[in-house]
């Protein structure tokens, strides 16, 4: 039997601190691949209202029908980000950055600042088999965190994607819809209410509980086998792994979700009379692969925001928290 590993779960901080550890952990990693996420917001809304018109031609005597409409403007990952950069300046890969930090001091550091605390409070009603991976545990801790930090966020990640979705250069200067981030909380309060706030909400908190499970689980649970069935200590080596495996998990799972979610926050009032009407619209008009729009540059995204967040986390957490007290 393999002798027992130090991890930094045994590792102890106050409510406010871990927190604030995450929270920050969850800024840099935003920071550091905010480019890839305007890619992915760009391509998911690319064809939005746009149906799909059989075009049928003649070709040596025979009918041939095919799929009509405007060439998309944005191609790839690659392709996405050269073209905002070549358009519309570096600078635009960052729209919304303010909202997005702002999200994740008010989004990660409870979904995952609380997830340790949530984990034992189950733990200790649910009382499962403290020996095993404690699966059915997790999953609801992880439930749990994902929904209320999403109602507390919801707000800040609404005017992340409408600025992450305005591209300068198709608009005029005056149909700019929003200037900066003050503004557009005003003027989405001011024109659409304060429900205009919190649109989108329930499939972002079905999409998040989805994401907290996916990632935050995930990585919990390959962490804790990879800590006892191979070689590898609780270094950076093994929180690399464990995060790459839990990046590719999210996307997987997150994708259609998050592209309905990105639809419904960026459309206009009454375009769609609710997320499960955009997510019909989305089909009929564009098909099932839809849902799947701006996959490889969510995929690059989640797994490199899980990379930089779980090796930041993990090293906050050697840096910052403190060895348990040893009862005497």
């Amino acid at each position: 039997m393999k002798q027992s590993k130090n991890t930094s779960a045994s590792l102890e901080a106050s409510f406010g601190v871990r927190l604030l550890t995450a929270g920050s952990a969850a800024c840099i990693a935003d920071f550091a691949t905010f480019p890839l996420d305007t890619a992915k917001v760009r391509l998911q809304i690319q064809g939005e209202g746009q149906v799909r018109v059989p075009l049928a031609a003649t070709a040596n005597g025979a009918t041939v029908v095919s799929t009509g409409g405007p060439t998309p403007q944005y191609r790839g990952l690659i392709g996405t980000v050269s073209t905002i950069v070549r358009q519309e300046g570096f600078r635009a890969l960052y729209n919304g950055l303010s909202a997005g930090l702002q999200r994740q001091m008010a989004f990660a550091s409870v979904r995952l600042g609380t997830y340790d605390s949530v984990k034992v409070l189950y733990q200790r009603v649910l009382r499962e088999n403290p020996e095993g991976l404690q699966i059915f545990t997790r999953v609801l801790a992880g439930l749990t965190t994902g929904g209320v930090a999403v109602m507390l966020a919801q707000p800040t990640d609404v005017v992340k994607v409408r600025f992450q979705a305005q591209n300068r250069t198709t608009a005029s200067p005056n149909s700019v819809r929003y200037r900066n981030t003050l503004s557009a909380y005003r003027t989405i309060g001011r024109e659409e209410g304060v429900r205009g706030l919190w649109k989108g909400c329930l499939p972002n908190v079905g999409r998040n509980a989805i994401v907290n499970v996916a990632e935050i689980v995930c990585y919990d649970i390959i962490k804790d086998c990879l800590l006892k069935y191979t070689s590898l200590e609780d270094n950076i080596p093994c929180h690399f792994t464990a995060a790459v495996i839990a990046g590719f998990a999210t996307t997987v799972a997150a994708s259609p979700i998050d592209v309905v979610k990105t639809r419904y926050m960026n459309s206009k009032p009454g375009q769609y009379r609710g997320a499960i009407d955009c997510a019909i619209q989305m089909g009929r008009s564009e098909g099932a692969s839809a849902f799947y729009k701006g996959f490889v540059p969510s995929f690059a995204r989640l797994v490199s925001w899980n990379i930089v967040l779980w090796i930041t986390y993990e090293q906050l957490k050697i840096l910052i928290f403190k060895p348990p007290r040893k009862e005497e």
